[in-house]
């Protein structure tokens, strides 16, 4: 008999595996949660577990173009939450999801340490200080195009 620690369905090489499975496709694929599942020989709902109870993990595909809204205290008091709620009208999606044509994606962040320049937003590592939401609209526009219809 194996070690514990040698043994393939412990937590650790399970969470190792769909680390690398999201390096591969930028999240994690429902079929291959499955995979998974049947590699390590556990219920599809203890994988489903683990990718979901740990916010490094994406369900959906991201965007070509990802967009993160800083919440953190300055953020937020700074306007934050009107920035987030223009991103989601204007892009037609929800924090965490990705528009359908995979142009953009949109995520809310704890904090990005730029209090200073509060409210921010992070566009593929960009940072926009001061934003508003027509700025975030402005920005938008001078980023292509808006959500998908």
């Amino acid at each position: 008999m194996k070690k514990k620690e040698e043994q393939p369905s412990s937590g650790s090489k399970i969470i190792e595996t769909l680390i690398r499975i999201q390096k591969d496709f930028g999240y994690l694929p429902e079929e291959k949660l499955k995979e998974v599942a049947t590699l390590f020989g556990v219920p599809e709902s203890q994988i489903w577990g683990v990718a979901t109870f740990y916010n490094v993990f994406r369900l959906k595909p991201k965007g070509k173009t990802h967009i993160k809204i800083c919440m953190g205290t300055a953020c937020h008091l700074s306007g934050g939450e009107r920035v987030l709620e223009a991103a989601e009208r204007e892009l037609k999606i929800t924090v965490g999801d990705t528009t359908p044509d995979l142009r953009f994606s949109l995520e809310r962040v704890a904090c990005i340490g730029c209090c200073m320049l509060a409210p921010v937003v992070v566009v593929d590592g960009k940072v926009y200080p001061r934003m508003s939401p027509l700025k975030f609209e402005e920005l938008l526009i001078g980023l292509g195009e808006k959500g998908s219809d």
